[in-house]
C-alpha cells in the first residue's frame, strides 16, 4: 500500500513521489503527490472539485521549494471528493454530507496512518485554498488533537451559504451532519474548556480577498474566534485575492 508508484527529484531540487491506492471509505482510487523528505507534514487540501495535481501544475508547491530542501516541511497534495459529495446533485443533500464524511474518514484512517509511516512529526498542518481552506479548517477544528496549524486561503466556511453566483450546497438542507461539517455554526457552540484549550494551542491562519465573495463569512469567523479567546492571525488582502498568483504569495509569508 506504501509502496510509491513513481519516485524523483524536481528540477528544484526536492524530492516528488506518487501514490495511489484504493480507498474504502472513498470506494475508489484515491491519488496523491508528496513533496519533500521531512518535516511538519501538510496536508494540503485542492481546491473546489479540483485534482492532486492541480497545485503543482499552477506552480503553487513551488512556493514551498525552501523549506521543502530544507526538510522544514513534507506536503501532501491529495485528491477532492467534492464531485462525489458537494457536488453531486445526483443524490439527496443529506447522502452529499454522508459522502463528505465518508472523505473525512479516508484523510483521519487512511491518509493519516500513510503520513505518519513515512513521517514521525506529529506537527501535522492542514492548509488549502478555496474550498480547499474550509476542508482544512473543518478537519482541523473538529480534531485539533491531531493539528498544531492551519493555513485556510480564500476560504468559505458555511456552506450552506447561498450568494450571487455561489449555491447553499445542500439546497436548503439541514441536520446535524451538516451543521457538525460547518465551522461557523459549530465553532459558536464549542463550550467545552478542553475542547477550547485544544483549539487556542492551533496555530491559524485565515487569509480572505476584500473582494472575495466570502469575505463576509471569513469576518463571522474571526468574530467567532475572537469571542472564544482562540489566538489566530487574519489578514485580508486586496482585491479578490482568489487565484494561484496569490496563492503563491500567501504561502511564501504565511508558513
Amino acid at each position: 500500500m506504501y509502496a510509491a508508484i513513481s519516485s524523483e527529484v524536481s528540477p528544484l531540487g526536492y524530492k516528488r513521489e506518487y501514490y495511489k491506492w484504493y480507498s474504502n471509505h472513498v470506494q475508489r482510487d484515491m491519488e496523491l503527490l508528496v513533496f519533500g523528505t521531512a518535516g511538519k507534514p501538510v496536508i494540503f487540501f485542492p481546491t473546489r472539485t479540483a485534482r492532486f495535481f492541480d497545485y503543482e501544475d499552477w506552480k503553487v508547491v513551488d512556493a514551498f521549494k525552501e523549506k521543502l530542501v530544507a526538510g522544514e516541511i513534507q506536503l501532501f497534495c491529495i485528491d477532492s471528493a467534492d464531485q462525489e459529495s458537494f457536488y453531486n446533485k445526483a443524490i439527496t443533500p443529506a447522502e452529499r454530507i454522508k459522502k463528505h464524511a465518508n472523505f473525512e474518514q479516508y484523510v483521519l484512517l487512511e491518509l493519516m496512518p500513510f503520513i505518519r509511516h513515512k513521517n514521525p512529526n506529529p506537527q501535522f498542518i492542514s492548509a488549502g485554498c478555496s474550498l480547499g481552506a474550509y476542508h482544512a479548517v473543518n478537519i482541523a477544528f473538529r480534531y485539533p488533537l491531531l493539528f498544531s496549524k492551519v493555513v485556510a486561503m480564500s476560504g468559505r466556511y458555511d456552506l450552506t451559504l447561498k450568494l450571487s453566483y455561489f449555491n447553499d450546497l445542500f439546497d436548503g438542507h439541514m441536520d446535524d451532519h451538516v451543521y457538525s461539517h460547518t465551522p461557523t455554526k459549530f465553532l459558536p457552540h464549542i463550550f467545552n474548556q478542553h475542547s477550547l484549550e485544544l483549539l487556542r494551542k492551533l496555530d491559524i491562519t485565515i487569509v480572505i480577498g476584500e473582494d472575495d465573495a466570502f469575505l463576509e463569512n471569513n469576518n463571522l469567523l474571526h468574530n467567532q474566534l475572537i469571542d472564544k479567546k482562540i489566538d489566530h492571525k487574519y489578514y485580508i488582502w486586496k482585491g479578490e485575492a482568489h487565484k494561484a498568483q496569490y496563492w503563491i504569495q500567501m504561502i511564501q509569508l504565511y508558513f
